[in-house]
């Protein structure tokens, strides 16, 4: 008897998706996937307009003409890039060390503050809460962050990547409230078999904290790549300490500060009467560096919603 409702339910579903896909398009979603279309066509003619630049030949690219694949392919603007400075190397080694070391590191630390924060008899649940929720709307400024840095003795060292980054706001805020969205009941039942709060966070909490962690930890990864300012401020001066992205903003600032003359002294000294401008150049820069993030994110971007939407529902 149930084989013959499931039968008959599924033929009926199936029906109604026949009946569905053999419909004519409405106005209203024609003008859906044309609304998104060109959102689309917004979205990734920038990245594919910059990578064509990159692999474009330099005296195609000073003519002008808007393209989103190379005219006249070549690899000499990249060549130019690792040519010209021997601190990439250098550069891709401490821009993975700081977002791998720094994801974790900040990752751990605000789980385990969101946890303090969670328990309900914890003295000074409220006051550490509404400090936190402070530092979002009230910063140090730049000024007394660098004093400090400099006090402790960050300067020119690896950790100025590491410690000032260990704690987030709004990263244990999010924690926070997916911790409280979890049963009271998981935690009671392992009290009961003797166990204490290191073993609940570390056994219990943790791993059902992984969507939202796994968000968090995208954020963290994509802000320690992307950040520049703390090379320039705090290491500049080490050689041995600079990254991807302050390389770049030194390729930008140097490119921009060229004129054509300058460009074209340069490229006869080299050979060459032009082999690369400082538009071919940057935009060769920008592929190297923004390259490992667009290759990962599409891995992760489920995070992005399912971490967090699931912090937000309470059982």
């Amino acid at each position: 008897m149930e084989t013959t409702i499931i039968e008959k339910h599924g033929k009926q579903i199936n029906s109604k998706k026949k009946k569905k896909w053999s419909e004519r398009p409405t106005k209203t979603d024609i003008f859906i996937a044309i609304v998104m279309l060109l959102v689309i066509i917004v979205t990734l003619y920038p990245f594919l307009h910059v990578l064509a630049i990159s692999l474009n030949n330099a005296v195609d690219t000073a003519r002008g003409g808007l393209t989103i694949y190379p005219r006249e392919f070549t690899l000499m603007n990249y060549r130019e890039i690792f040519s010209g400075n021997n601190n990439w190397v250098i550069a891709f080694r401490n821009s993975i060390l700081r977002t791998a070391i720094g994801t974790l590191t900040a990752t751990f630390t605000c789980a385990v503050l969101a946890y303090i924060l969670s328990r309900k008899n914890y003295v000074f649940r409220r006051p550490l809460g509404i400090i936190l929720v402070l530092t979002m709307y009230v910063s140090g400024g730049l000024v007394p962050t660098y004093l400090v840095i400099r006090n402790v003795g960050l300067m020119n060292s690896f950790a100025v990547y590491i410690i000032p980054a260990l704690l987030n706001a709004f990263n244990v805020i999010v924690i926070r409230s997916f911790i409280d969205g979890l049963p009271d009941a998981l935690e009671e039942s392992a009290r009961i078999d003797g166990a204490n709060d290191i073993t609940i966070f570390l056994k219990i909490i943790m791993p059902l904290c992984m969507p939202v962690l796994a968000t968090v930890a995208l954020f963290t990864a994509v802000g320690q790549w992307n950040n520049w300012f703390d090379t320039y401020l705090y290491a500049g001066s080490n050689v041995n300490l600079t990254t991807l992205q302050y390389e770049l903003m030194q390729i930008l600032g140097n490119a921009q500060s060229m004129t054509s003359s300058q460009v074209q002294q340069l490229n006869q000294t080299q050979g060459s009467i032009i082999r690369t401008t400082p538009e071919s150049i940057k935009m060769a820069a920008t592929i190297i560096v923004t390259l490992p993030i667009v290759v990962v994110y599409p891995f992760l971007q489920k995070y992005f919603v399912s971490g967090l939407t699931l912090g937000a529902v309470k059982s």
